[in-house]
């Protein structure tokens, strides 16, 4: 049943994961907030990058850059539905930003008419604030065997009744097939409410596809709105998915600096380093991989930190780590924090079972999980840190926001009153994500470790956060018909 709302909505939805949904959201929330109260929706979100709201509430990365894109405060409601995986088929179910229980599929949809009552909250508290909600779905939108039970693609389409654009990625093959395959499985009324195709990550001259588009438009009645080039977006990425897709065009690929972030199988928040990669060579290193010889290593965050530290030393990783202790800095941000330490005690709540496991031991540090509990905050802080590498920066303010569950003390901070130094200066761990995006503390690492290779730091000339949303912004409008859009949105152009 269609709820009654005063807001216009769109629903982007993609043939497949990794189509460019996010990112064509993320352009149009920035095109249409010029003259109009935008905001981004989506109603199920599964990823390991997450962001903390000012109310301490978690959402998805992606819908906190569609909000940021459309110069609104992020929130809750625009992420009702989290799902963090943790392996072994079980994720971590996040509601309304604060995390609900730990459920297999199975279970999770056992909950889902609970979960419709989430998201017309949601959407209602949405539509008193902007008149315009853009909504991304999650994957491919044909799921056949997930119809009776979706919330994200069908419930959603069915809950608000939006025109609907589906957006194929032609960088994988079969674009064509993959529109129309999709179009024909989708419920007939929801396919009745379909009313573009962009495709998405095209190399080469668009004239070699007029006659595909003109036949895939014959064929289904729909219109092919844009067709987009492959673009390199400068704007943080939705999921781990994206990690082999980092291209080797990346700024920082030039420079003599290098960096190793060990990528867990259950990486987290990667998007911590991802402001790095213009200025140092960073490079995401698998657990069977060679570790090289890079001038700084990064332990990044993890949504199971007992399993990944477990993984890290069944692979030898750990050793291969060990063997750069005192030689270049290492830095644990959250998860990588607590492996840096002694021990980790935990009651059950992390590996199921109580048991105390040892860490890499390169910070006097010891981490307790002893409740069912998160902390998710934002935080500024100023940095207490009179070593080599952040003593240059002291007492200058740096923001980030923390997302984990346990416990870790420390006689030796960091920032305020957070963190963790060793003697030799070089081994730091934090809770703060977010730590690179702060600019002073970007330039204190670099140039850091620029004076250790006897190689001139210059700083290179930093771009507005905003500059990368305006950027994509511009490629949208440029390769897409906008004015079919705001019609088929019901707004004037």
């Amino acid at each position: 049943m269609k709820s009654k709302k005063t807001a216009k909505h769109l629903l982007i939805l993609g043939t497949a994961s990794h189509v460019g949904k996010s990112a064509i959201v993320t352009a149009i929330c920035n095109i249409l907030s010029k003259d109009h109260k935008v905001a981004p929706f989506k109603a199920q979100n599964m990823s390991l990058n997450s962001w903390i709201t000012k109310d301490g509430k978690e959402i998805g990365i992606a819908q906190a850059i569609q909000a940021k894109a459309a110069g609104i405060e992020p929130t809750v409601d625009m992420n009702p539905v989290l799902l963090k995986p943790k392996g072994d088929r079980i994720s971590q179910v996040i509601i309304l930003g604060k995390p609900y229980a730990d459920k297999t599929a199975g279970e999770y949809y056992d909950s889902i008419d609970m979960m419709h009552d989430i998201l017309k909250g949601s959407l209602k508290r949405l539509g008193a604030m902007y008149n315009i909600i853009i909504m991304e779905g999650a994957g491919g939108a044909a799921e056949i065997n997930l119809y009776d039970r979706d919330i994200v693609n069908i419930g959603i389409a069915r809950l608000t009744g939006a025109p609907i654009i589906l957006v194929g990625d032609i960088e994988r093959g079969g674009v064509f097939a993959s529109l129309y395959g999709t179009i024909e499985l989708l419920p007939a009324d929801v396919r009745a409410n379909v009313c573009g195709f962009i495709i998405n990550k095209f190399r080469g001259d668009p004239a070699i596809l007029e006659s595909g588009l003109r036949e895939i438009e014959e064929r289904t009645g729909i219109p092919v709105l844009g067709v987009l080039p492959y673009f390199e977006i400068r704007i943080p990425s939705e999921d781990s998915v994206s990690i082999d897709d980092k291209s080797r065009s990346r700024p920082g690929n030039n420079t003599a600096i290098e960096i190793a972030v060990i990528r867990f199988p259950r990486i987290s928040n990667f998007t911590d380093f991802e402001p790095l990669e213009n200025v140092a060579r960073v490079r995401y290193v698998e657990l069977w991989e060679e570790l090289g010889k890079p001038d700084a290593i990064i332990l990044p965050g993890t949504k199971n930190t007992i399993s990944d530290l477990h993984d890290l030393k069944q692979s030898g990783m750990d050793a291969l780590i060990k063997e750069f202790h005192g030689k270049v800095p290492i830095i644990g941000i959250c998860g990588g924090y607590q492996m840096l330490g002694k021990s980790i005690i935990d009651s059950g709540i992390e590996n199921g079972e109580a048991a105390q496991f040892k860490g890499l031991g390169l910070l006097d540090i010891e981490t307790i999980f002893d409740e069912y509990d998160k902390i998710t905050v934002q935080v500024t802080r100023t940095v207490t840190d009179s070593g080599a590498i952040f003593g240059s920066i002291k007492g200058e303010s740096i923001s980030g926001y923390e997302i984990h569950m346990g416990a870790t003390e420390s006689c030796t901070p960091v920032f305020g009153d957070e963190g963790c130094i060793d003697e030799s200066g070089l081994v730091i761990g934090t809770y703060l994500h977010g730590l690179f995006e702060n600019k002073n503390v970007q330039r204190a690492l670099i140039s850091y470790l620029h004076e250790k290779k006897g190689i001139e730091y210059v700083p290179q000339v930093e771009d507005s956060e905003l500059s990368a949303y305006e950027e994509l912004a511009d490629v949208v409008r440029r390769h897409v018909d906008m004015k079919r859009v705001y019609e088929i949105i019901g707004i004037d152009y």
